[in-house]
């Protein structure tokens, strides 16, 4: 994987969650995963198409997405991770996507974006890749969120 295009998602997480209310979030480690990822309770995969494909996968507990889904509802208490908390952190995906492809977009690249498939089920297995992958685990406020990176450019 082309190293420059890990940035783009990077970006879009520092600068986009902070605009919808999260804390500025910070980057704690990065590492290679291979070929699959266990689901941490609820994720939500997104895949990139024309000069760029792959997915990402955003991979995070229950608490962390019961957080992410109040903070989007402008502080609505979630107690369980139903359809509407299910939209909320959809539609945070689509939000984080749409920056990415707005940066990915800056490089020059065509892209565009899936409809967000989220899954919900602790120690599940996705399929992310047929190889090696990229994660990068950001700290939001306390919470992690897993940003599980596999594109590649079209030559």
């Amino acid at each position: 994987m082309d190293a420059k295009l890990v940035n783009p998602f990077i970006d879009a997480f520092i600068s986009v969650m902070p605009q919808i209310g999260f804390p500025i979030p910070k980057r704690t480690r990065a590492y290679i995963q291979n070929k699959t990822i266990t689901n941490f309770g609820v994720s939500v995969m997104l895949g990139f198409t024309k000069q760029i494909h792959g997915n990402v996968v955003y991979n995070m507990n229950e608490d962390t997405a019961k957080f992410i889904a109040s903070t989007m509802m402008m502080g609505m208490p979630v107690a369980e991770i139903d359809a509407m908390a299910q939209s909320a952190i959809s539609e945070m995906s689509n939000m984080l996507a749409a920056n990415t492809a707005t940066n990915i977009t800056a490089l020059e690249l065509e892209v565009d974006i899936s409809t967000p498939s989220l899954t919900v089920g602790k120690g599940s297995q996705i399929k992310l890749s047929n190889g090696q992958f990229l994660t990068i685990e950001m700290d939001l406020g306390g919470h992690k969120v897993d940003i599980a990176i596999a594109v590649d450019k079209v030559a």
